[in-house]
């Protein structure tokens, strides 16, 4: 069984900054405050933790490497074939290397991807997330994969390959509801598939793809971590409540594989569709009595959540506003801590609950983080 070995600091304290998880590039992702996430955690010393909207892992991967005992959750199933690779894989690096160097060897062929999403450098005008070179291998080693695979862990080890792969060569403004005109340069390469940096821990992490709100009566934790999806605060941008299905749709059907039907100029599945996919958390609505919908889904979160402290990270471009999020959390949790990071001056300030933060000017490209005790 492999340790996972963290350098200490002075005090005999991780040094959280040293801290590596691996992902896709994804719109709204934490790999840049992870410290922060990780430090306000590690004073508390939780044994176990729920991360209900897990996204890419990464904030999973680094709580395991704490040796907390990781509850990951997400409705996407590219989210859970993440965390099923990161957190609950056994068998070794070497075991999967000999898988990884077979499935790189195997010749490209023209099938299902490559009609949708494959395109010609030679031709002019059009946009498609990869070149046909490398989706040719994504046909044939997504093929290999379901023949292969022995179990699901190991299948979700092998897709996590190959998305990280294809998440290295793409021609994509880093999501795949818009294309590059021009082909980027990193798509000429030809990808390579890698094995995952996965934790091999002797905790028992557990991993759901459910609505939140369907899992929570089932779980009791130390601590709760949510970084829920955020609806822009753009009005002009209603599509914005399901940006996360719209954006990754892709990942979705190279897990499933099932061909679906597609809509638009970007190949996208019917079922990302904003009359079919829905999150309250993105909903840019507001209710009869002129509340933000989006804002009840956070108060409702909050309130059903069974654990001795939650920390909430959310952006000031968000759909609720900062005192909105102050005066939800003041009237259902006690409010120990504070954080903001301002990611356009790189600097990061925090203080005690006072009310000075409600008069607080909310800027654009900062993230709260809020400690709470229920």
């Amino acid at each position: 069984m492999e340790e996972v070995m963290l350098k200490k600091n002075l005090f005999n304290e991780p040094i959280f900054e040293e801290i590596e998880t691996e992902g896709i590039k994804y719109v709204g992702s934490k790999d840049k405050i992870i410290p922060h996430i990780l430090r306000l955690v590690y004073k508390l010393e939780p044994k176990t933790i729920l991360d209900g909207f897990s996204g890419t892992t990464r904030v999973s991967q680094a709580f395991a490497k704490l040796g907390y005992r990781v509850i990951a959750n997400d409705i996407a199933i590219w989210s859970k074939t993440f965390a099923e690779c990161y957190l609950l894989n056994k068998k070794p690096k070497e075991y999967y290397q000999k898988i990884i160097d077979y499935l790189n060897k195997i010749p490209g062929k023209y099938g299902w991807f490559s009609e949708h999403y494959g395109g010609e450098p030679k031709k002019k005008g059009q946009k498609r997330p990869w070149q046909i070179h490398n989706t040719m291998k994504l046909d044939a080693i997504r093929e290999e994969i379901d023949k292969i695979a022995e179990d699901e862990i190991e299948k979700s080890v092998l897709l996590t390959s190959l998305i990280l792969a294809l998440d290295k060569v793409e021609n994509t403004v880093g999501h795949y509801a818009s294309y590059l005109k021009e082909w980027a340069p990193r798509s000429y390469k030809t990808m390579r598939l890698e094995v995952p940096r996965f934790i091999i821990s002797k905790q028992n992490h557990e991993v759901y793809q459910e609505d939140i709100f369907k899992l929570l009566p089932k779980i009791e934790v130390d601590l709760a971590y949510y970084d829920p999806p955020y609806g822009s605060c753009n009005d002009k941008m209603p599509p914005s409540r399901v940006r996360y299905q719209a954006y990754y749709h892709i990942w979705t059907t190279i897990i499933k594989n099932d061909k679906p039907k597609l809509f638009g100029a970007t190949n996208r599945r019917v079922d990302s569709s904003d009359k079919v996919s829905y999150s309250p958390f993105e909903d840019f609505r507001k209710n009869k009595e002129g509340k933000f919908i989006a804002r009840e889904a956070i108060e409702k979160l909050i309130q059903e959540t069974r654990a001795k402290f939650i920390v909430f990270s959310y952006s000031s471009g968000g759909r609720v506003p900062f005192d909105e999020l102050v005066d939800i959390f003041s009237r259902n949790s006690k409010i120990i801590e504070i954080q903001k990071i301002d990611y356009r001056k790189n600097v990061m300030s925090f203080m005690r609950w006072t009310n000075e933060w409600i008069k607080e000017k909310e800027e654009p490209h900062q993230e709260y983080l809020f400690l709470l005790e229920k």
